[in-house]
């Protein structure tokens, strides 16, 4: 019975949408940064091992911001008034 109780909740907005997806986009760039470190491992030196982790890791910060940002919910502008005609 609580599960068709649960159909009837409230939808979540749209700023909690934007923020489970920047989050899950931060964790999918973290879970590849790690296994390119591991990859990298045996092949390259630390410093070039490092650096492409590091890209990697501002590709994935940069794009949790965004997507947060621009999916946070602000206020719209106003509109301007309309005159009206005779």
């Amino acid at each position: 019975m609580s599960f068709l109780t649960f159909l009837f909740d409230v939808a979540p907005s749209g700023s909690i949408i934007g923020a489970a997806v920047a989050v899950a986009f931060l964790l999918v760039f973290l879970g590849v940064a790690f296994i390119a470190y591991k990859v990298l491992k045996k092949t390259v030196k630390m410093a070039f091992r490092l650096a492409v982790v590091g890209v990697i890791l501002v590709i994935a910060i940069a794009g949790s911001v965004s997507l947060w940002y621009f999916s946070s919910g602000g206020s719209p502008r106003p509109r301007p008034p309309v005159e009206r005609q005779r």
